[in-house]
């Protein structure tokens, strides 16, 4: 992955795991000697739907610890796991602002098995404790949000359609779209899990060959950056 970026020239956010960065700190400080933004995933991707309050700050602030130990460089931005914020844990915002975060990229505005708040606003908004929180991209199409930010729905979709959603989020919604994705997406001879449900199989293992020959079109046809700098907090 940040081969591919070095190649293009562009620089993005990497929201990493306090677990991985025990574990490979060298690569933390390459992430940020190479220019890119480094924040917060979590410690161990953690589903916040799965904490309570002291559960979640000791969760937070253990990975921000630990990332910003590891790589020499402020943690300040935070990304749910599995973009797991819903209306029923919105306390996490105050903890995030109390540990030292200033902005979130937790909520997909879509209605989905695993998350979503359906009616949450598709552009970035402020919290009522005054938390930034960017959201994923989606596009109105059909009186819904539809699903264009990354991760499986790029893999499922073909390229044509991410494009076309990306460029109309720039043009009519006059927006920055929000694109994520990860590395294991670039690894087409992953070891492959045995006994997964049908759809667990789809999801995770769907057109994988296909994933850097796209990457190499989205890179070169969209100018990208750091979340702290296109949204500036």
């Amino acid at each position: 992955v940040l081969g591919l970026m070095a190649e293009f020239g562009m620089k993005g956010t990497f929201f990493t795991l306090g677990w991985v960065g025990e574990r490979y700190p060298a690569m933390l400080r390459q992430i940020v000697a190479a220019g890119h933004e480094l924040a917060s995933h979590g410690y161990d991707h953690t589903r916040v739907t799965q904490f309570q309050p002291a559960q979640f700050q000791q969760d937070v602030t253990r990975a921000k610890h630990v990332l910003e130990d590891s790589s020499g460089s402020a943690v300040r931005g935070y990304r749910a796991p599995t973009f797991s914020f819903r209306k029923d844990n919105r306390w996490a915002y105050d903890i995030l602002q109390a540990t030292g975060h200033v902005y979130s990229s937790s909520v997909a505005p879509l209605k989905h098995d695993l998350y979503g708040i359906p009616d949450a606003p598709r552009t970035p908004y402020r919290e009522a404790c005054g938390m930034l929180e960017i959201p994923i991209s989606t596009v109105r199409l059909w009186g819904r949000n539809l699903p264009c930010g990354g991760g499986g729905f790029f893999r499922l979709y073909p390229y044509a359609v991410t494009r076309w959603c990306l460029r109309r989020i720039n043009e009519q919604d006059q927006q920055a779209g929000i694109f994520y994705m990860h590395p294991w997406e670039i690894d087409a001879d992953q070891p492959r899990q045995q006994g997964l449900k049908l759809r667990t199989q789809v999801r995770h293992y769907l057109n994988l060959a296909r994933v850097e020959g796209r990457l190499r079109r989205l890179l070169s046809e969209f100018r990208w950056g750091r979340m702290d700098e296109v949204f500036p907090v």
